[in-house]
């Protein structure tokens, strides 16, 4: 299969399953209305997505390294699928919070082992520019999900939207099983070799050092993005729609730093690429902290969007090289550590929202994230051994 084909058929999935993870934050409002809850306590829907699809990634990993990476995506998808599905008719908010739980632990299945499988099909020197075109599908999907569905929400309902969410993954599964037809079944899993494959890669420093800085970017920039439409509507700044266009300039961001990849690497090279991303994310968050209408939110979450795939598409090239033999584990710890800030984050961003306000919450976010680009701007562009896997 060429790398567009198969850039294809990985991009479908991921469009679907990024559409489907985004489109809770900006119908908080809408389903806490409706389902006479809380709106903080809908918010960590997204920690209720998060957390499993987290946990679930040393599993996948050795388990996608030994059984192929293909032939799991499919059972993920198809379980990801029934989440969906079932989730249209969800009659409570607990309901709701396990079909989440469900959903998250199955798309842990999909994006991880589609970056492995880029990896191993992928040269290193062309890898980080075919990893941001599969971005392209992941963003756009993220700018649909964040930007349409509390659009769509006031017209159809959020049941409504998972409904299409559904849809979507009926697509995506249908292209995964067709395309991967012919994928060569994988051997046994052996857990005692699984285990071997972890220390190798846990004994690497470079591997420690990504998935730190993984962990750390993604708390200090997602714990924000639950509140931002409860927040909207409290100061009078717009509702579901308007909270949708703001949050979808995160993924605009993607798109412009998707166009720009292969100049930057080229005149920037990776230590300015990562200090870069580091300001352009900091500053962010400083602009959210004052609490502007949408449209500035909107601007903010744009710049934030550039400098968080500054940063993190530079981390997924570099740790698919850490263990090239066992390329699966190392992605799926790598996910790991990016779903637990990611989860954690909404947690810590609730409390500083709830303790010191809005202003001082996302001025250490802004700090937190500059020091992310600084210090793997110092630690990345110097030779550090690297394990090969077994």
């Amino acid at each position: 299969m060429s790398p567009r084909n198969l850039i294809l058929i990985l991009g479908t999935s991921g469009f679907a399953g990024t559409f489907s993870s985004r489109a809770v934050e900006p119908m908080v409002g809408v389903i806490s209305r409706d389902l006479n809850t809380d709106p903080q306590t809908i918010a960590l829907l997204s920690a209720a997505f998060a957390m499993p699809y987290a946990f679930i990634q040393p599993i996948l990993g050795p388990i996608g390294d030994a059984l192929g990476k293909e032939q799991v995506m499919k059972v993920a998808l198809s379980l990801l699928f029934l989440a969906l599905g079932l989730s249209f008719f969800a009659p409570d908010a607990t309901t709701l919070f396990v079909l989440r739980i469900v959903a998250g632990a199955a798309a842990g299945g999909a994006v991880p082992l589609s970056i492995a499988l880029i990896g191993d099909r992928v040269e290193m020197a062309q890898r980080q520019v075919a990893l941001s075109r599969y971005l392209v599908a992941i963003i756009v999907g993220q700018l649909a999900g964040s930007s349409f569905a509390g659009l769509l929400a006031e017209l159809v309902g959020w049941r409504g939207v998972f409904a299409l969410s559904t849809a979507m993954m009926a697509v995506a599964l249908a292209a995964t099983l067709i395309g991967f037809r012919r994928a060569a079944p994988g051997g046994a899993f052996d857990m005692a070799k699984a285990l071997r494959r972890y220390r190798d890669i846990l004994s690497n420093p470079r591997a420690l050092a990504l998935f730190g800085f993984v962990f750390v970017e993604s708390l200090a920039v997602f714990g924000i993005f639950p509140y931002i439409a409860p927040l909207l509507e409290e100061r009078g700044g717009g509702g579901p729609t308007q909270a949708g266009f703001a949050i979808g300039g995160f993924a605009v961001g993607g798109l412009v730093y998707s166009i720009l990849v292969t100049w930057m690497l080229r005149r920037l090279g990776i230590g300015r690429i990562l200090i870069g991303g580091g300001l352009f994310a900091a500053s962010a968050l400083v602009v959210l902290g004052f609490g502007g209408d949408w449209k500035l939110d909107a601007a903010a979450l744009l710049l934030m969007g550039l400098g968080f795939y500054m940063l993190h598409n530079t981390f997924q090239a570099q740790v698919t090289e850490v263990a090239p033999q066992a390329r699966a584990s190392a992605v799926a710890l790598h996910a790991f550590s990016f779903f637990c800030g990611q989860a954690l984050g909404v947690v810590v961003m609730g409390v500083g929202l709830r303790g010191i306000g809005l202003t001082a919450s996302t001025g250490v976010a802004a700090v937190v994230i500059l020091g992310v680009g600084l210090t793997a701007a110092f630690v990345l562009t110097r030779p550090m051994p690297q394990t090969r896997g077994r």
